[in-house]
């Protein structure tokens, strides 16, 4: 079947995806930014489809395909078509149109992927999981710190596709940004990819550093002078989230590598000494997460030795108190058995001589406990 054919078949596909109703959305709302809880106030998981033609914006059909046929006839330029959470029945002619591998459809539309870069055919296939700080006044053992998306990218010869999935990680100002460095766009749709990649790993190096700040004042507050009562909550909890960034960033790792040293059909060869770049940040990413985790494994130890030589010392202040509180409990259980005869009951100074050896006892008791440290 000619192409042609292939797009008046994508065409009529409005009883099976909605696919020219989606595209006409597409084209006709106002550009949304979907960081917000809300979706998008037309319901549709598409949030922008943009042909482009040596860099620069190219008029664009009255709907997806028309675009795309554009595109094609005439041989140059590419379309970027960003979806923000779509169902099954959504990408279903997108992904007809555009001929995407169904396994790699079914992962971005299911989304909770590990990052990955899969090549189908001339079409390849990448996962990023986006992160961004949760601002907080203060660090709790419940607190949020780290939150997670994803960004799935199809890049074919004449086209990109990006599937976003959560709240946060919008690619709206970084359209605007490739936009605006038309020699950088002009290289293809693998300077997109080359351009999300840069963007999530930047992410990856601001929360990175906000969470330094948290756990400096971890350590800070370990080493004060009350630091038996930090709660070892906040420690385990930070420990988690960082986790939760350590399995974002760290599969992500040998893909870069690939796109930056291996000849790959769908990226240009200019664009891979770019991805050498972000690999590097990444390096860079990774390094932070490893050295956090040893810090937090420091300072949790230490904390625990700290609570263990302030117990240490409670019990020191017990058995001290103890002992000098044993003496008049000792003389006074021998003088309250009321036997007849025992030295001194009878005795005019009896009294005021047991109680004066029990203060002197005593005495001498917490003045070397003291002199010990002990009290």
């Amino acid at each position: 079947m000619t192409m042609a054919g292939n797009l008046r078949k994508v065409t009529g596909l409005g009883r099976v995806g909605g696919l020219r109703r989606v595209a006409r959305l597409a084209r006709r709302r106002p550009r949304v930014d979907l960081s917000h809880p809300a979706r998008s106030p037309l319901g549709s998981s598409v949030v922008n489809c943009v042909a482009y033609r040596d860099g620069v914006r190219a008029p664009s059909g009255s709907d997806l395909v028309e675009t795309v046929e554009r595109v094609r006839k005439q041989g140059h330029g590419f379309v970027w078509l960003g979806l923000h959470e779509p169902t099954n029945a959504e990408f279903a002619g997108i992904a007809e149109l555009f001929d995407l591998h169904p396994l790699a459809v079914e992962d971005a539309v299911e989304a909770h992927q590990r990052p990955k870069v899969e090549r189908y055919g001339e079409t390849l296939f990448a996962v990023f999981k986006t992160v961004c700080y949760v601002e907080h006044e203060q660090l709790t053992a419940t607190s949020e710190v780290v939150n997670t998306g994803e960004i799935m990218v199809f890049v074919g010869p004449d086209f990109v596709i990006t599937v976003r999935h959560g709240r946060h990680g919008s690619l709206g100002p970084l359209r605007e940004e490739l936009e605006s460095d038309t020699a950088q766009l002009a290289k293809g749709p693998s300077a997109v990819l080359h351009a999300i990649a840069d963007h999530v790993v930047d992410d990856y190096l601001h929360v990175t550093d906000a969470m330094q700040v948290d756990i400096d004042q971890v350590e800070t507050d370990v080493f004060a002078a009350d630091a038996a009562r930090v709660d070892p909550g906040r420690i385990y909890q930070l420990k988690r989230e960082l986790l939760e960034l350590k399995r974002a960033v760290v599969p992500l790792g040998r893909p870069l590598l690939d796109l930056a040293d291996r000849p790959v059909r769908a990226v240009d060869p200019e664009i891979q000494a770019y991805f050498r770049d972000v690999s590097d940040h990444l390096l860079r990413v990774t390094e932070q997460i490893a050295s956090f985790d040893e810090l937090l494994n420091s300072i949790l130890q230490a904390h625990l030795a700290q609570v263990t030589v302030a117990q240490n010392e409670d019990m020191r202040k017990i058995t001290a108190w103890a002992a000098v509180i044993a003496v008049p409990t000792m003389v006074c259980g021998i003088y309250g058995m009321n036997f007849d005869h025992m030295p001194e009951l009878r005795w005019r100074f009896g009294y005021p001589l047991v109680l004066g050896v029990i203060a002197t006892v005593c005495l001498a008791l917490y003045r070397g406990f003291r002199r010990n440290g002990w009290l």
